[in-house]
Order: C-alpha cells, then sequence, then structure tokens
C-alpha cells in the first residue's frame, strides 16, 4: 500500500482550495508503465487532456513518455515541455486549420485522423507547407466499453472516428492525396474501463481490420489502440497504480502485430489520477432537517466530475480522528449539482478541517472553471512542500 503523503502542517498554511500533486507516486507510476513495456514494441503516450500541469508534464517528459493531444493548445504544451516532436500524435473530431498548420510546421509524429473531409484539409494544408502528413485513420470498431455514456467513444452511434461501413471509401481517397502518408490506424474505445475484456474485443476487431487492409494491399507500420483504462477511486491507497501488468498483457496475447509494427498507447487518467487530490477546507457544518452539510471551499468549479459524471471520489478529512458520521459534502457553487457526496461516511468535522478529495489527478485542474468569478486555484507538488 503507498499512502498518499499529505504534509498536512505546511498545508495549514496555504490558501485553499488547491491542488497537490505527489510526484513520487506518479514516479512510480510511470516506473512501472516502462518496466511492463521495455521488451515490447509499444510506444506510450501521455494523455494531455487529463492534466497539463507543467511539473507534471516534466516529470511525464522524464519517464521519456510521448504525448497524445487532442487541440493546438496540447500540441504547443507537449512542445513546450520538452516532448519530442517525433513522440507527439494529435487526434480530435474537429481540429481547427491553425491546429493542424501547428502540427505541420513543427513535424510531429501523427495526425489521428477522423473523417474524410478532415483528411482533404490535412492534405490542402500540407501541400501549402511543403510537407507531408503522416495520418493514422481513427476507426470506429463499434465495441462497448461498458462505462459511463458521456465516456464511451467507440460505438457507431458517437461522434468519433470513420465507421468500418466507410473504410474502403476512405483508403482509396488517402491513394489521391498527394500529401499524406497512412502509417497506421487508431482507435480508443472509451475512458475509465476497469473490466478489461472490452479491451480484448477490441484486438480481435483490430486483427480482422488489419486483415482488410492487408487484402487490399496496405501494409501499416502503426497501431494505436488508445487508452482508456480505469483506475480505483475508492481506495487510492490500496491500489495507487492501476492493473497495468493485466492491460499490457491483453494486447500481448491477443492483438496480432506484424514484423515491424508497433503499438501505440494513449493513457492519461491510469497515469496522473492517483497522484493528485484536490485539498480544501470546511466553511461550516450545517445541520439540516435530516442530515448534516459539510460545506467545503471547493466545488465543482475545482473537481467537475461529481456534478458532471455523478462521479465517486473519496474523501478524506486530514485534521480529525473523531469517530465517523454521515454528512453531504457539498459546495459553495450557487448551483444545486454542486454536491461531491451525498450520505458519505467520514470522521466528524468541523469549521477550518482540511478535506482531501482523492484521485483529482485526472480531470481537476484542468477541468477548474471561474464560475461564480472564481480564483483558479493554485497547484503544489511534494518536491515543492516535503
Amino acid at each position: 500500500m503507498i499512502k498518499a503523503n499529505y504534509p498536512v502542517t505546511k498545508f495549514e498554511a496555504i490558501r485553499t482550495p488547491f491542488y497537490y500533486y505527489d510526484l513520487e507516486v506518479l514516479r512510480r507510476t510511470l516506473q512501472e508503465i516502462n518496466h511492463l513495456t521495455e521488451t515490447d514494441p509499444f510506444e506510450v503516450h501521455y494523455a494531455l487532456k487529463a492534466n497539463v500541469n507543467p511539473e507534471v508534464l516534466k516529470t511525464i517528459r522524464d519517464a521519456g513518455l510521448g504525448a497524445d493531444c487532442v487541440s493546438g493548445g496540447e500540441v504547443k504544451a507537449a512542445l513546450d515541455a520538452g516532448i519530442p516532436a517525433s513522440k507527439i500524435v494529435f487526434a480530435g473530431v474537429g481540429k481547427a486549420d491553425w491546429e493542424i498548420k501547428l502540427g505541420l510546421e513543427n513535424d510531429i509524429f501523427c495526425f489521428n485522423v477522423e473523417s474524410i473531409p478532415e483528411l482533404e484539409v490535412i492534405n490542402e494544408l500540407a501541400i501549402g507547407q511543403g510537407k507531408t502528413a503522416q495520418v493514422a485513420l481513427r476507426i470506429n470498431p463499434n465495441v462497448s466499453a461498458n462505462t459511463h455514456h458521456y465516456i464511451t467513444t467507440g460505438l457507431n452511434e458517437n461522434k468519433f472516428g470513420i465507421n468500418l461501413s466507410e473504410l474502403d471509401k476512405v483508403t482509396a481517397i488517402v491513394k489521391q492525396l498527394s500529401n499524406i502518408r497512412l502509417i497506421g490506424i487508431h482507435f480508443h474505445i472509451g475512458s475509465q474501463i476497469t473490466d478489461l475484456a472490452p479491451f480484448q474485443d477490441l484486438c480481435v476487431k483490430v486483427n480482422e481490420i488489419q486483415e482488410h487492409f492487408e487484402a487490399n494491399g496496405i501494409v501499416l507500420e502503426n497501431v494505436n489502440v488508445g487508452g482508456g483504462l480505469g483506475i480505483n477511486y475508492e481506495h487510492p491507497n490500496h491500489f495507487p497504480i492501476p492493473e497495468f501488468e493485466a492491460y499490457f498483457k491483453i494486447f500481448r496475447e491477443h492483438l496480432t502485430l506484424r514484423p515491424g509494427q508497433k503499438l501505440h498507447f494513449e493513457l492519461g487518467r491510469a497515469i496522473v489520477a492517483q497522484c493528485g487530490s484536490l485539498i480544501s477546507r470546511v466553511l461550516y457544518v450545517k445541520e439540516g432537517t435530516s442530515k448534516k452539510f459539510a460545506i467545503l471551499d471547493a466545488g465543482f468549479t475545482e473537481l467537475i466530475r461529481p456534478a458532471l459524471y455523478q462521479a465517486y471520489h473519496r474523501i478524506e478529512n486530514l485534521s480529525s480522528e473523531l469517530p465517523e458520521e454521515e454528512y453531504d459534502v457539498v459546495g459553495p457553487i450557487c448551483e444545486s449539482s454542486d454536491v461531491f457526496a451525498k450520505a458519505y461516511q467520514m470522521n466528524g468535522t468541523h469549521r477550518g478541517d482540511l478535506i482531501a478529495l482523492r484521485s483529482a489527478g485526472a480531470y481537476g485542474e484542468i477541468m477548474a472553471s471561474q464560475y461564480n468569478l472564481r480564483a483558479l486555484p493554485v497547484a503544489y507538488t511534494s518536491d515543492q512542500l516535503l
């Protein structure tokens, strides 16, 4: 068990709410990934949409990972962090011209392309720069991820990717585009997947699609299976590192790579979620008619997942060792959806207590907003405070 290292005495002097990143947890996570993939033709790209804190990105860069970007801003952040352009992949269903130009100007490794119109625009912009754009076709495999419907991306009903029925048409067009080089195929079926069976289903589809391309005389250098591996939100201390071994084993055993082919992964949440916490302070404990409310100074402006996805985050009172009591843990935002948890058991709580909302390293700081004219929180790392 790796218990989060909280310098509570130093927290007392810091204005809340703020984000705290335990970089030792992050480094151990990255070491596990590198250890499990060092003998395979695997390339891991960190999905920047999970977190772009500069110190987090620097730690990921130092571990040698590439970057998976879904906007021009993320491409720039990856480059600014020192991640080589040769390790950057750029996905997204709606890439603007300036974003494509940025990728072309910096000779990024690959554009993961999601439609025929996008292919044509990339080709046109590449001609304008005298460049050849390397692309992978993002194919919608129609595989259910068995996760929240907001974060399922691999079904025919989703907006992402090229449907299987369009494959022949798309590949025929690719051959006609002068400044496009097809180097691979790309998939992403969803996020926060804890039942690994969908990944095995994905492998079956990838094998079939590879055979289809080969039957048409197309040899692919790269296969990109996206990310989506989930984490244990209930027990972050007992399971700080996700099931990487079982995850990589599925692809090693069930996906048939061709000689010289590389397999790419785009992991985000699984890398950074458990290293981060949102640290808040109790403003008031309010006695309701039939319940108690612990009202925090953090709200969905700092951690939107519970309001957006009805997601669970473990909540810990860092200041109290009193017996547990039941609270609705809520924020200060002027919205009824600003609730972190209802009927939640935690140590007896009083005004001024420090509260940690765990597993906030992914989709916490990156999704923060200034609704209600709230200031964006500061972030601190263990390297700064320990």
